[in-house]
């Protein structure tokens, strides 16, 4: 018998409740760090998580806008003033050697790590008794926030916003050969040279050496300052990790080895839509003959910082161009400011980006930004700062689409000549919509790609087949040292012995042939004399 239209309709809306409430999961998403680009990938994978119907609660140092459902915010402000003073000491570490910089970068986190497991909202979640599904923290110098996940008895999973690197690779044996994959704060492309195999293998030793000796146990005893009760060893709780979401993918970067258990989600912050943008500004982009160029130094550095003769240098250059400009500047007011330029403290910049009235970006150089300028096909000038920006940009130019200008030798006469050669290059234009093409080109959009793992790995408990059997071996047993020593030096071992059975051998009979021959001449007749 078969039940009225509207009942069935109520059956089966009934069903799916029934189904959403059953495979609904409540997750924790851990976002420590003061820069907002990092905030805006982990929180567009917390708000895709509460859009399929889970419970996510996001701590933070930014509050959302408005509230959203299924999110709940644990706000930690304080970061932001905490974090503060290390963002603007970017523009002047520049200068300093990589090393001194990777140095005061780790401090930096272990500093933040701290703070964030001080603060009162953060130590009331873990005094409480919830319970989580799954622990999604950013990977970003903070090991000890990892604890978040023995301690709710949740799989740990790990969000890369930085691309791969050492950080997040080690949580899951994914290997990473110095011979063709550079580290991420270098400039080298995966053909390198024997000199930058050198460097590459010489960078990748010190920070081996730095990160186990140094820096891991200064987060260890974080670790065991904020989780006493936790049971699980600091380093083998970093080799459990269940999954890493890394914000990369291959056709922005080159291709590398990973483990199952490593996903590329790179662009799930990005608009697949483009949205209105305000009335004054879609005005100004709408009439600019020329198009329009948009210039932005990203989330964590401000142009009101910059030196006076850099904001010179930058005024000069976009007085003397035919297109307009939207300049991202954290101040109402700007000396000095050119009629063809439009400041404001905030831009919807992915927005901007996709407009079709919108020609170049001078960025400086982020994961994120760059990102969002392939995939609206807009190729860009960059002025890296610090970290992998500046392998970020190496890889523009190397591909075509993108020009360096060094923040040392930022001067109007060499930003220029750079935003006059990448516009009037047709080939820099076609390159950028080619790899846009190859990017946009995926059976799911990141964001998919991502939710589908975290519940995948929710529902499998860890989903602890994917796990590496790499994560179980030393150094020695890694490498193979061991069997290599036993193999090759058993071989040579064997060679010489054989070598050394000959040489006896030989010697052996050289002084049987020789105590032969004396024993001939002396039983020889002595001739007589007549």
């Amino acid at each position: 018998m078969k039940l009225p239209g509207n009942r069935t309709s109520f059956a089966a809306l009934l069903l799916l409740c029934l189904l959403s409430c059953v495979s609904a999961y409540n997750y924790l998403v851990v976002l420590h760090t003061a820069a907002r680009s990092h905030y805006h990938v982990g929180s567009a994978l917390a708000k895709g998580l509460a859009a399929a119907g889970h419970q996510v609660t996001i701590v933070s140092p930014f509050e959302l806008k408005k509230p959203i459902k299924n999110i709940k915010d644990v706000s930690v402000p304080g970061i932001l003033a905490a974090m503060q003073g290390n963002i603007a000491n970017l523009l002047t570490s520049s200068k300093e050697p990589i090393v001194k910089q990777i140095v005061n970068f780790h401090h930096m986190g272990l500093n933040i790590t701290d703070y964030l497991l001080s603060q009162p909202a953060v130590v009331e979640l873990i005094n409480s008794k919830q319970t989580f599904d799954a622990v999604i923290t950013e990977v970003f110098l903070n090991e000890a926030h990892f604890g978040f996940a023995e301690h709710f008895n949740a799989p740990l999973i790990g969000l890369g916003t930085f691309g791969a690197i050492s950080w997040n690779t080690d949580l899951v044996g994914t290997p990473s050969p110095p011979s063709y994959v550079p580290h991420a704060l270098l400039k080298f492309s995966d053909h390198m040279s024997l000199v930058e195999r050198v460097a590459n293998l010489a960078f990748v030793t010190y920070e081996y050496l730095f990160l186990n000796f140094y820096y891991l146990p200064h987060q260890e005893a974080i670790y065991r300052k904020h989780f006493p009760n936790n049971k699980q060893d600091f380093y083998q709780m970093r080799k459990d990790t269940a999954l890493v979401l890394l914000n990369q993918h291959v056709s922005l970067s080159f291709p590398r080895p990973y483990s199952p258990n490593m996903i590329e989600v790179g662009g799930m912050h990005i608009n697949r839509k483009r949205q209105p943008l305000p009335k004054d500004i879609e005005e100004f982009i709408v009439g600019a003959k020329q198009g329009v160029i948009y210039f932005s130094m990203g989330s964590n550095l401000k142009s009101k910082d910059l030196p006076l003769e850099k904001r010179q240098a930058l005024l000069d250059t976009f007085s003397q161009l035919k297109q307009r400009v939207l300049w991202k500047f954290e101040d109402t007011e700007l000396p000095g400011k050119p009629k063809n330029v439009f400041i404001s403290d905030w831009f919807p910049q992915d927005d901007i980006l996709a407009h079709d009235n919108v020609i170049a970006f001078i960025t400086h150089g982020g994961l994120l930004s760059t990102t969002e300028s392939i995939y609206h096909r807009k190729p860009f000038v960059g002025i890296p700062i610090f970290g992998d920006q500046f392998l970020n940009m190496a890889r523009a130019e190397q591909n075509g689409y993108g020009v360096t200008v060094n923040y040392e030798e930022l001067t109007a006469p060499r930003l220029l000549a750079a935003i006059e050669r990448l516009i009037h290059d047709p080939e820099a234009s076609k390159k950028v919509q080619d790899m846009s093409d190859r990017y946009r080109d995926q059976q799911q959009t990141p964001l998919e790609r991502a939710i589908f793992w975290v519940e995948h790995v929710t529902r499998h408990k860890g989903a602890k087949y994917l796990r590496s059997a790499s994560q179980d071996l030393n150094f020695i047993q890694y490498h193979s040292l061991d069997a290599i020593v036993i193999l090759y030096g058993g071989i040579i071992l064997a060679f010489y012995l054989l070598f050394a059975l000959i040489r006896l051998l030989l010697r052996s009979l050289q002084e049987c042939c020789a105590g032969r021959s004396e024993a001939k001449s002396k039983s020889k007749p002595k001739a007589k004399r007549n």
